[in-house]
C-alpha cells in the first residue's frame, strides 16, 4: 500500500493556488486525469477499470473521509497520493495543472458514483480549460449497494416501475424550484434519499405531505458496506425517532417506498407466453397472458 504523501500546498491559500494554475506552463506533456467511482466503502467493490486506473497513476487524490484506505493498495508505491479532505478545489486543480505540463497520470477517486454529488462536473469543466485529458469510471451508488444488502429489488412490477435519487432541501446546496422532497414524494414510487439524516424530523414531514401512508416501509443505512456499517428497517412514521436512537447525521442513506416490503410478481421477461429476439412463446401461456390484457 503506498503511503501519504503531505500535501505540499495544504497551508496555501485559495488564491495562492489560483495563481500556481495560471503561472504553471502547460507544456507538451498532456497528462490525464481520471475521475474514479469508488463504490459505497468496500475496497473490493471497485471495478476493475477503478483499479487499473488507480495503478497507473503517477498522482492519486483520494477523500480519506469518505473511501477506505485499502484502495490505495492498487497504487503504486511510488505515487503521490493526497488526501483530497484536507484540499480546495484551487488547490486540487494546481494538481491538474501540474500534471498537465509534466505529463503526469491522475487518479481522483470519488466516493460511490461520481455522477452523483461527487463535485466532478466543476473539476471537469477546470480540467477542460486546462487542456488535459479526462475520463470517468463509473461506481456504484451506495443506492444500489443498499439495495443489495437488504435483499430487495426497487422496482416491483405494478408496484413500483421507477427510482428516485434525491436529497432534502435546507442544507449548503439549495434545491431547485420544483424538486423538495414533498414533490417527488407525490409518485408514491421508490426513493432514495442521500445528505438528508441531519434533518429526519423535516424529512418525515415532507414524506407524509407528499402523500405517503406513515406504515411507508424505510431502510435506514449507516456507513454502508464499511466495517461499522447499520441496516435498520423502520418505517415513515418510525423514522425520526429510528435516527436519533442511533444518533445518525451524516453517512446515511433512506430507501422509502411500498416496493421494500412489495412480494415480486411474475416477470413478463420470463414467461413462457412473452416471446423475443432469443426465444419463442408458448402459444398457449401467450394466450393467456393476452386475455389479461398484457400481451404486448
Amino acid at each position: 500500500m503506498a503511503d501519504a504523501v503531505p500535501d505540499a500546498a495544504a497551508g496555501a491559500t485559495a488564491e495562492t493556488a489560483a495563481e500556481t494554475v495560471a503561472a504553471t506552463p502547460l507544456g507538451d506533456g498532456g497528462g490525464k486525469v481520471t475521475f474514479v467511482g469508488a463504490g459505497p466503502g468496500a475496497a473490493d467493490l471497485l471495478t476493475f477499470r477503478a483499479a487499473r486506473a488507480i495503478a497507473e497513476a503517477d498522482v492519486v487524490i483520494w477523500a480519506a473521509s469518505l473511501v477506505q484506505a485499502e484502495v490505495l493498495e492498487h497504487a503504486r508505491a511510488d505515487a503521490e497520493v493526497l488526501d483530497s479532505a484536507a484540499m480546495s478545489l484551487e488547490q486540487v486543480v494546481a494538481v491538474y495543472a501540474r500534471a498537465r505540463a509534466e505529463g503526469l497520470k491522475v487518479a481522483r477517486i470519488h466516493s460511490g458514483d461520481p455522477a452523483l454529488w461527487g463535485g466532478t462536473q466543476e473539476q471537469l469543466d477546470r480540467c477542460a480549460e486546462l487542456g488535459i485529458a479526462t475520463e470517468v469510471v463509473p461506481g456504484v451508488s451506495s443506492f444500489s449497494a443498499v439495495a443489495a444488502l437488504a435483499r430487495r429489488e426497487l422496482t416491483i412490477p405494478e408496484v413500483a416501475q421507477s427510482v428516485v435519487l434525491t436529497r432534502l432541501g435546507g442544507g449548503k446546496t439549495p434545491m431547485p424550484p420544483g424538486e423538495e422532497v414533498r414533490e417527488f414524494a407525490r409518485h408514491g414510487t421508490t426513493m432514495a434519499l442521500f445528505l438528508s439524516a441531519a434533518r429526519s424530523g423535516q424529512l418525515v414531514r415532507e414524506l407524509l405531505e407528499g402523500g405517503y401512508p406513515t406504515s411507508t416501509p424505510v431502510i435506514v443505512a449507516y456507513q454502508a458496506t464499511w466495517p461499522e456499517e447499520l441496516i435498520v428497517r423502520c418505517t415513515i412514521g418510525t423514522l425520526e425517532e429510528t435516527v436519533k436512537e442511533h444518533k445518525l447525521w451524516k453517512h446515511t442513506l433512506f430507501l422509502v417506498g411500498p416496493a421494500l416490503e412489495a412480494q415480486g410478481t411474475r416477470s413478463h421477461l420470463y414467461h413462457p407466453g412473452h416471446f423475443h429476439g432469443f426465444r419463442k412463446a408458448d402459444p398457449g401461456a401467450r394466450r393467456a397472458l393476452r386475455e389479461r390484457g398484457a400481451g404486448s
